[in-house]
């Protein structure tokens, strides 16, 4: 059964699976083309109608409902992925306090919009331009999100932009999470139950 609980546990995946493209990418310079294509079509779909909607299918976002599955049954290895999360999810509380942030962010996705559905939303044109709203909006505020990785793959200006570009689907997938009621009790709290419910979703 789909509950309000399920559906922030699916939003947690989101979270995780797109933030393990950025760990992925800044380490070794290459992404999963269909994990990231998931992520940033959640950015465009801005007025879906449930949070199944915003990543389209529970296939899109199995690589994160595996992911967080891992860190719940506390079989997981990656040590810096929790406190990149934790990041983005402390940067949350600042971004939508910021109303003047909330608009323009929100502004440049619907000037996108056009562009992402003739081009795609993984076209160079696009992660470029994703980069850019990132870069000019969420990344002013505090604490900012910190990526560390291969200096080879930080200096280069396509790595950098798919990073923040997926950082932005990050952030989504937090507000997301939020809006569904999701709290830090739930981690505290809530372990078993969220396991139940990643467990429901990867059966189908």
């Amino acid at each position: 059964m789909i509950n309000r609980f399920s559906e922030r546990v699916l939003a947690l995946a989101g979270l995780a699976q797109a933030l393990q493209q950025v760990r992925r990418i800044a380490e070794t310079g290459q992404s999963d083309p269909a994990v990231v294509q998931a992520s940033l079509d959640s950015v465009f779909r801005i007025d879906a109608d449930s949070p199944l909607a915003v990543y389209g299918r529970v296939a899109d976002v199995s690589a994160g409902l595996r992911l967080l599955r891992g860190y719940l049954a506390n079989e997981a290895r990656d040590e810096a992925l929790p406190k990149l999360a934790l990041s983005v999810l402390q940067l949350e509380r600042r971004f939508v306090r910021e109303d003047n942030t909330v608009d323009a962010v929100g502004n440049g996705i619907g000037e996108l919009s056009a562009q992402a559905r003739a081009l795609g939303a993984t076209h160079p044109e696009v992660l470029a331009a994703l980069g850019g709203l990132y870069a000019d909006t969420i990344s002013h505020l505090r604490p900012r999100v910190m990526v560390q990785g291969n200096p080879h793959y930080l200096a280069q200006p396509g790595v950098v932009a798919e990073i923040r570009a997926i950082l932005l689907a990050a952030v989504r997938s937090a507000v997301l999470w939020r809006q569904l009621g999701g709290s830090y009790w739930d981690f505290l709290l809530s372990r078993k139950p969220m396991l139940e419910a990643v467990d429901g979703w990867l059966r189908g």
